[in-house]
């Protein structure tokens, strides 16, 4: 139920190079202490050095925090993005929140880099990630939902239910069923998948392969237009040779005219027809000559 939502909040473009995916030989074996005291001391260095330096520090703080924006991005894995995808995206918000970080403000650059790193994430869901993009307001709410899914785990201690849920936000049922069918906007079902239980069936048998009626249907809404526009003689000989089925034999003696005049009749009308539903469509050798006989 958890599926990561967009954050209302516009995200700062950045042009960063992207970082390869990896464990970078200076963060193996590196305890969470280690690393939060070897950032610091990288960080301190910040404020005094050149600009030369100070690319190269930044570099050196991105190699050595790594793990942390891959960390952040395992949790948003299984929710319709390629894992590659989650974690070069983290990579991006771990440079950008490098790149952004004031030492003079705050000394723990993980407690910044962790938020930016989510929000990046969250952007990536919300710009690239919809299969059915829903409405502003059913994001921004799906985003609220998570937040506070997050926010009950870490006080109550376990996931928290549909009504604490609602509770804590005060939303109605509706507005929390509209976030929650929504989630699927990610990643939609596989017709692979079995339509109930153990199943051979899958939900793509359910497809019909030729929908007949839908093609007649298609097919009338195209030609009536066309229909309507030819001479009531022309309608009168489409309806005897393709309602009431007769042969060209039969319908010569209910116009008065020749089998053979019949049929150059019916081609003219079916040329004429073809041009108006593609004038583009090129004619063929028969068309041609039929209508050199004209």
């Amino acid at each position: 139920m958890s599926e990561p939502t967009p954050s209302p909040s516009s995200a700062e473009e950045t042009s960063q190079p992207r970082v390869r995916a990896g464990r970078p030989d200076g963060d193996r074996g590196v305890t969470r202490a280690e690393r939060s005291e070897r950032t610091a001391a990288l960080v301190a260095r910040l404020t005094d050095a050149t600009p030369t330096e100070r690319d190269q520090i930044v570099e050196q703080v991105i190699l050595l925090n790594r793990g942390v924006a891959e960390a952040v991005a395992s949790r948003y894995q299984g929710r319709g993005v390629a894992r590659e995808d989650l974690v070069q995206v983290a990579y991006e918000g771990l440079t950008k929140a490098v790149h952004r970080f004031d030492p003079s403000t705050a000394n723990d650059l993980l407690t910044f880099a962790v938020p930016t790193i989510r929000g990046e994430l969250l952007r990536h869901f919300r710009d690239h990630s919809w299969t059915v993009r829903p409405p502003r307001r059913v994001q921004e709410l799906q985003w609220r939902v998570n937040k506070k899914i997050e926010e009950l785990e870490q006080n109550l201690g376990h996931e928290p239910s549909n009504t604490e849920i609602k509770t804590s936000m005060g939303i109605s049922d509706a507005d929390y069923q509209e976030a929650v069918e929504a989630f699927g906007c990610f990643a939609p079902t596989s017709l692979e998948q079995p339509a109930a239980g153990d199943s051979t069936t899958t939900l793509g048998d359910f497809i019909p392969e030729d929908d007949h009626d839908a093609q007649a249907s298609e097919a009338r809404v195209m030609l009536s237009p066309v229909v309507r526009r030819l001479s009531e003689r022309d309608r009168r000989i489409l309806q005897l040779r393709f309602v009431e089925d007769l042969t060209q034999a039969e319908i010569g003696e209910d116009l008065g005219v020749t089998q053979m005049q019949v049929s150059r009749l019916l081609a003219r009308i079916l040329d004429d027809m073809r041009d108006e539903l593609d004038p583009d469509a090129e004619e063929g050798p028969s068309s041609r000559s039929t209508r050199s006989r004209r």
